[in-house]
């Protein structure tokens, strides 16, 4: 299968530079020179993955709005923010809109294109057999790998894919602390700890929107994350 990579970025050059690497991995390439064509190009298929910077055109934050309206069509896409822009500020409203991941310019091209296939991995391996598992209930939460759907006291938690793979990990093993390594190995994704962390404290406000006394997510400072046990 030879996947499907859109790229919306305004520099010319770079738009160009990008597309021609992923071409030589393999990939298909549309590259979209700001928001409204990228939107109208997609509004009928969607890419496999979409790699979105934030400042397009005119529009200062058009990459958000871009994210947002994607996020709307499809909760598994892909998506990685790939920006100059690096404020913790940014990165983490990156992520509050339902990315996967957020770059800097500075990323090596190397180091891009292995974020990319790790995101490719996790989309072939939810293409593999269900297994035995596919389903877990701890308490008030349900986990459906088959049917990648979350649900808090019958609720469904409406989770990103990366998201939905950290809790899948956290809730598989209840009071097992997963460090962060273990949580992108687990959710095939490979990021950094400040992303980690910015995933954790979203995850917790989704599920707090459903119940707000929702404490499951515990943080073992020095080691990583847990879900907490049933007895507790």
């Amino acid at each position: 299968m030879t996947y499907h990579i859109a790229i919306i970025e305004d520099n010319a050059t770079l738009r160009q530079n990008y597309s021609d690497v992923f071409e030589k991995q393999g990939y298909r390439v549309s590259a979209y020179t700001d928001r409204k064509s990228a939107e109208a190009a997609m509004a009928s298929q969607l890419p496999d993955l979409a790699v979105i910077d934030i400042g397009l055109g005119q529009e200062i934050d058009g990459g958000f709005t871009l994210c947002q309206w994607l996020r709307s069509k499809s909760a598994t896409l892909p998506i990685i923010f790939l920006s100059a822009r690096d404020s913790d500020f940014d990165i983490v409203s990156g992520l509050r809109m339902g990315a996967d991941d957020y770059l800097t310019k500075d990323v090596s091209l190397p180091h891009l294109i292995a974020r990319i296939a790790a995101l490719f991995r996790r989309t072939e391996a939810l293409a593999s057999h269900p297994q035995a598992d596919e389903v877990i209930t701890r308490g008030n939460v349900s986990v459906d790998a088959s049917r990648i759907c979350c649900q808090w006291q019958g609720q469904v938690v409406p989770l990103t894919l990366t998201e939905f793979w950290m809790v899948h990990s956290l809730v598989h093993r209840p009071g097992h602390v997963k460090s962060r390594d273990q949580l992108m190995q687990e959710s095939k994704m490979v990021v950094d700890d400040t992303t980690i962390t910015s995933h954790i404290k979203r995850i917790r406000r989704k599920f707090q929107a459903i119940d707000n006394s929702f404490d499951q997510i515990e943080t073992v400072y020095g080691m990583g994350y847990r879900w907490k046990p049933l007895e507790q």
